[in-house]
């Protein structure tokens, strides 16, 4: 099994905003906040394994500063898009402007994650299986309960430290390698141009008959904050109730 070469870092690039019309209807763990969500990231991060840059979007006025403007720990890169679809193109074009290797995996990751600890060397692990396009560390509790999935099917694998499923579809959440993003550049922006929230489910659809291959963890070692669709197995809600 290949891992990153010593100096390879995970790229990570994070959306936040100053409001998001997405999330406010959305139903939270108890304790929610994204801010919660950002220090949970960063406990589990390890800097010689990961890299990580902040997008914030500042489009709709705030009237006391964001937590991330008043950190100098990590680059704060800050933009006016206003819905999740043109923040989500801004990452795109902001990322391939980018010098990176084609083998430097990317993580694309939401404002509204938890992680587990040792999720970056597990994300790895799931580049290291032949033909792997697309890695989500998140493990859809959907994909368990939907009727739509009644008769889903997956092909298993394993690797050192745990087992992965195929999966249709994930968020806007997940990672590939900088090549990888290149070659799908196309599709990543179809299906986010014209409207105010990306069609992920359909994007993911689109790069399967194309040939990608997306994987999840099996448990999952992230999770979106919300209770009725966070990966099973893990007692997410009570990292807001005590830090880790």
């Amino acid at each position: 099994m290949t891992l990153l070469k010593a100096g390879q870092k995970i790229e990570v690039f994070v959306r936040h905003c100053h409001y998001s019309e997405v999330s406010a209807h959305k139903k939270r763990f108890s304790g929610y906040s994204t801010r919660r969500c950002f220090e949970n990231l960063i406990s589990t991060s390890t800097p010689d394994k990961v890299s990580i840059t902040f997008l914030l979007d500042t489009f709709y006025p705030m009237q006391e500063p964001h937590f991330l403007t008043v950190q100098r720990a990590f680059p704060v890169v800050s933009f006016k898009g206003g819905t999740e679809t043109a923040s989500f193109l801004y990452l795109l074009d902001y990322v391939a402007s980018l010098n990176l290797s084609p083998k430097t995996i990317v993580y694309f990751l939401e404002e509204d994650y938890l992680h587990r600890p040792d999720w970056a060397r597990i994300l790895q692990e799931g580049f290291s299986i032949p033909g792997v396009d697309y890695v989500t560390l998140y493990d859809h509790r959907d994909k368990y309960t939907a009727a739509m999935y009644a008769d889903l099917t997956a092909r298993l694998f394993c690797t050192p430290s745990c087992h992965w499923r195929t999966t249709p579809s994930t968020t806007n959440t997940y990672a590939m390698r900088f090549g990888t993003l290149i070659r799908d550049m196309q599709t990543h922006r179809a299906f986010s141009l014209d409207c105010r929230v990306s069609r992920d489910h359909e994007k993911f659809c689109a790069l399967r008959e194309k040939g990608a291959l997306l994987i999840s963890s099996v448990p999952g070692f992230s999770t979106h904050a919300e209770p009725a669709y966070a990966s099973p197995c893990h007692p997410w809600g009570d990292y807001f109730f005590n830090k880790e």
